[in-house]
């Protein structure tokens, strides 16, 4: 029923494949539309969905396990303590 198509993806304009598979999978998904980027490019911007190219904001900390300055990836609440990779770590096992 499906068979291998080329395709020229919008970003690199280079030549992919549209697998018979991959028409399966899309099918099964209700998806209508062919893919517009080869599987390069969609890998290149599904990292960089969410971040739109900035790097994730940190936070100041002072560790509770060592007392050391540390930064972490998330807004610190304040009734909960805050480790470092460290101790994190450490406490984690």
């Amino acid at each position: 029923m499906y068979q291998d198509k080329t395709l020229v993806c919008r970003d690199c304009q280079q030549e992919f494949i549209f697998s018979a598979g991959e028409q399966e999978f899309y099918a099964t998904k209700g998806f209508q539309n062919e893919p517009l980027r080869c599987p390069a490019c969609r890998a290149a911007r599904r990292q960089n969905r969410g971040n739109a190219g900035r790097p994730r904001e940190r936070y100041d900390i002072t560790c509770a396990g060592c007392g050391q300055p540390a930064q972490v990836p998330f807004r610190p609440s304040q009734d909960r303590p805050v480790y470092c990779e460290e101790c994190f770590q450490k406490i984690r096992k």
